[in-house]
């Protein structure tokens, strides 16, 4: 098995050194990159083409957040997920917009770190409870504006996720890739506020979708 190869950006030496030792532990992740801040990260990312990038967003420049979106706007397979001290409810929404993957506070368990990575380099989502929570507290707030925000492709995609495909069945039931279904499923989560897959198709359900058969 291929390790997962990891970028950590942080600004602090310290915590930076002990995700390090922490991972070095870990056949599956080989960390192949570090940054401390905003332009170190995006030159690295473009570098190094890591798979996963495990984010601080309190970096120096124009922090973490512009980091995300930098590599989602340059078209990168970098992963992000968010690993910061900032945890409120603004700072979750800015990360999920601009494309994160994963959230976790810095106080988080070492294997809950370990596994967000192997999760999300699965091709997951993944939030720790708190920002999983204000998340869902943003969806729910607005859930008729949110449905209707998803493309027509995303609604086909989260339909049939809904009455039990997986990717590769949405796919060839839609005559599209792979990777067309992994992205807009990744963007249905993101729009629907959704933890993972099975909150996304709980979520679906409860809107009504999935109940026909699947080839319908």
């Amino acid at each position: 098995m291929t390790p997962v190869r990891l970028l950590v950006v942080e600004d602090h030496a310290v915590f930076r050194e002990g995700i390090k030792a922490l991972l070095a532990q870990v056949p599956e992740i080989e960390v192949v990159g570090e940054a401390a801040d905003t332009e170190a990260a995006v030159a690295a990312a473009a570098a190094l083409r890591p798979d996963i990038a495990l984010v601080d967003l309190g970096i120096p420049g124009e922090g973490g957040a512009s980091v995300i979106a930098r590599l989602a706007a340059e078209g990168t397979a970098t992963a992000a997920i968010v690993l910061t001290m900032y945890s409120d409810g603004l700072h979750v929404r800015q990360a999920l917009r601009a494309g994160a993957r994963g959230f976790l506070s810095k106080d988080a368990p070492p294997e809950s770190i370990i596994h967000a990575i192997l999760a999300v380099a699965d091709g997951q989502f993944v939030l720790d409870a708190g920002a999983a929570q204000i998340a869902l507290s943003h969806a729910d707030s607005g859930r008729s504006r949110v449905f209707p925000a998803l493309t027509d492709r995303e609604h086909e995609v989260l339909e049939r996720m809904a009455r039990g495909l997986g990717n590769q069945a949405v796919a060839e039931l839609l005559g599209v890739s792979v990777k067309t279904v992994q992205n807009s499923v990744s963007s249905i989560f993101l729009k629907l506020g959704a933890r993972d897959r099975a909150h996304a198709i709980s979520l679906a359900r409860d809107a009504g979708l999935g109940a026909s058969a699947p080839g319908s």
